[in-house]
């Protein structure tokens, strides 16, 4: 079984590696996202008294870039990129399937926390549409047969571990 991470000692080991320095924010709220998944409220809290900024010009950058979540994300994170090229290719068709698949909407986290599902507006991967990313990798020209082999081979992996 995982051991809950200590939220305040693990942001302040974060805002300390990254020297404290304001201009660090964007990459110390990364580094969050990274160790939490998403941006806990009290992470976000710790992170303004440590650094001596305001709490609401953290959220401000918490909030601008699509790429932070302020919600717990799942496990893997299922981004379909619904950008035209994409979307003219079946994205639609392939989020309905996923939707099926995992019994989520996007936004949606299933409740064992193993899959979160997001739409994105476009990857800059035009020429492999429709694309979904799992986590930080990409999959090109996906059919509704290659969503099954995704999901199977993430099953699998989590199996293993």
């Amino acid at each position: 079984m995982k051991q809950p991470i200590d939220i305040v000692n693990k942001t302040k080991q974060i805002v300390k590696k990254h020297g404290g320095d304001k201009s660090a924010l964007i990459a110390i709220l990364q580094d969050i996202q990274e160790a939490f998944n998403y941006l806990p409220k009290k992470a976000l809290t710790v992170a303004s008294k440590v650094m001596g900024i305001p709490l609401s010009r953290v959220y401000e950058a918490a909030t601008f870039y699509a790429a932070f979540s302020l919600k717990p994300r799942g496990e893997n994170v299922v981004k379909i990129c619904k950008g035209t090229a994409c979307h003219v290719r079946g994205a639609s068709i392939l989020q309905d399937k996923f939707e099926r698949i995992l019994g989520i909407r996007p936004g949606e986290t299933t409740g064992d926390g193993k899959f979160s599902l997001e739409t994105v507006n476009c990857v800059g991967a035009c020429a492999l549409g429709p694309v979904v990313i799992i986590n930080t990798e990409y999959h090109g020209q996906v059919t509704l047969k290659k969503v099954d082999r995704i999901i199977d081979e993430i099953n699998k992996e989590g199996a293993e571990r």
